[in-house]
């Protein structure tokens, strides 16, 4: 085992959508073209199920955070769904909530790349208002109260000023998205201060992704931008922490975390005197059995560690 440099940290360690031990999956989903009440039904069981799975397994496991796939309920959020979700799955997604609460674990969700607030193309904007909702719909029928829902500011689209401009009009008034909202840097377009920038005026939270900042950092240093973004939190912060796989594009997951790059985590926030909780979100290719080498390592030196129960 690694003997890895930790203060007193309080951390809480997750990863995202399945257990690859436990081969289950909150993201089963089926084709537009099948799209059936019967058959979204069944998908949405069976993902129920294995989320319930998940958080015992995660509780045993010393883990504290888990993100739920896009495709809990498969095409909730499209124009072809054929009944209405929310008043069938209420209770379910409530149920999963309370049994989270009692096992300690918070939730959160994570919209892919074509939710996209502030495109040009209206039909864009509709569709991703409509993901973002059924996310935070979601989130709320959890009652998480520190669920997160996490998006990128998108494209440029030839104009930064203006994509940021109706990243926030088409946002400003969404009230239910906002309260669960936290904007996290990229690795191409947008650095932590930009994101920041837009996190101020809609009144949300900012995550730092280390590896898109590592990439694209603009003029913070990791420890100025930990201290920046933990500011906009008034419950637990957030980060996510992945390596870049050396074999595949610009920003591409590894399937482990190199321990290099948690040292430059623990480090930075040594360097800042950060003790408060901080949630880490492992988005590495092998999922929770990258994040447990990490509670491994952090069990290791549990002499200097404090672990969040």
């Amino acid at each position: 085992m690694v003997k890895i440099k930790i203060k007193k940290l309080n951390l809480g360690i997750g990863y995202p959508c399945e257990n690859i031990t436990l081969k289950a999956t909150t993201n089963r989903t089926l084709k537009l073209s099948n799209l059936s009440e019967e058959k979204i039904k069944e998908k949405f069981k069976a993902n129920l199920e294995d989320l319930k799975r998940i958080l015992f397994w995660n509780k045993e496991k010393g883990f504290r955070l888990f993100r739920i796939g896009q495709g809990l309920i498969p095409f909730a959020s499209h124009e072809l769904f054929p009944y209405d979700w929310e008043k069938e799955h209420k209770e379910e997604i409530n149920n999963v909530g309370i049994l989270a609460k009692k096992l300690n674990q918070r939730l959160s969700m994570h919209p892919g790349q074509y939710v996209n607030p502030g495109s040009p193309n209206p039909k864009v904007v509709e569709r991703s208002l409509k993901e973002l909702y059924y996310s935070a719909k979601i989130l709320e029928f959890l009652e998480a109260k520190d669920g997160v829902l996490i998006i990128h500011l998108g494209g440029v689209y030839g104009n930064k000023e203006k994509s940021i401009k109706r990243f926030i009009n088409n946002l400003k008034k969404e009230k239910l998205i906002l309260k669960f909202l936290a904007l996290e840097n990229d690795e191409k377009f947008w650095n932590v201060t930009e994101v920041l920038r837009v996190a101020e005026i809609l009144g949300v939270r900012v995550i730092v992704d280390t590896l898109h900042h590592s990439l694209n950092p603009g003029n913070l240093k990791l420890e100025e931008a930990f201290e920046l973004a933990f500011a906009t939190w008034s419950n637990i912060p957030k980060i996510h922490l992945s390596s870049q796989d050396n074999n595949k594009k610009f920003g591409g997951h590894s399937q482990k975390i190199k321990i290099k790059d948690f040292q430059r985590v623990v480090n930075a926030l040594i360097d800042i005197q950060w003790e408060k909780p901080l949630d880490i979100m492992i988005e590495a290719k092998s999922k929770e059995k990258a994040a447990l080498k990490i509670i491994k390592i952090l069990n290791f030196n549990s002499n200097n560690l404090k672990l969040r129960s």
